[in-house]
């Protein structure tokens, strides 16, 4: 079997867009960017709805393929009975937005 170098140049180019558009899921003990947010949804930043929202705050994202919660609030002590998070549990790096947004979601495994 030969193929050619562009047929491998595109497969694996498809193949690293779609691993960098799809954030993984991390254990809820390596998140070390603050603590962890319940958010009642994450869109991508580029998504209709939330470049609006983030335009109406003037809060510029560079990366627009990054993961964006809103209306989060922190969980405390993960692991405890009683917080849990049955929408979206993330580990963000901005969340000074009083929770209406928080910015560089990761996915967070609270079970992990």
């Amino acid at each position: 079997m030969f193929f050619s170098r562009s047929t491998v140049f595109v497969a694996l180019s498809a193949l690293v867009a779609t691993a960098a558009a799809a954030p993984s899921t991390l254990p809820a003990s390596q998140c070390n960017t603050g603590s962890i947010q319940c958010c009642n949804s994450t869109q991508k930043a580029s998504s209709a709805g939330m470049s609006d929202l983030l335009g109406l705050l003037g809060v510029v994202v560079s990366d627009v393929t990054a993961l964006v919660g809103s209306n989060c609030s922190p969980i405390s002590a993960v692991g405890l009975g009683g917080n849990s998070c049955s929408a979206a549990p993330v580990c963000c790096e901005n969340n000074q937005f009083n929770g209406l947004i928080a910015l560089g979601c990761v996915p967070v495994n609270l079970s992990l």
